[in-house]
């Protein structure tokens, strides 16, 4: 194999780890002052991503939902304190 050909492979390689690398979404989790969980879900390039969950102050889930690069879509749900969907509120699909 000649040279220029090696630096082609590689670069090539390299640009793909990169790219793969930049894509996967990262957890993000806030926390109140007490400790409890005021939300979890994903960051994909700095953007809201996937399934989240956001929580009352007594741990209780409020909303869930998803999101596709900071939109909201599908089907969104808000719940009382005892777990009982109150809301159900549809999204469209990016695109």
């Amino acid at each position: 194999m000649m040279i220029g050909s090696m630096n082609r492979v590689k670069r090539f390689i390299v640009d793909t780890w990169r790219m793969l690398r930049a894509a996967q979404p990262i957890p993000d989790v806030a926390y109140y002052a007490d400790g409890g969980v005021r939300y979890r879900g994903f960051q994909l390039d700095g953007q809201m991503h996937g399934s989240w969950k956001f929580f009352r102050t007594d741990g209780s889930v409020m909303r869930s939902g998803k999101f596709d690069r900071g939109e909201q879509v599908g089907t969104w749900k808000t719940f009382d304190r005892e777990g009982n969907v109150v809301k159900e509120t549809d999204f469209p699909k990016k695109g």
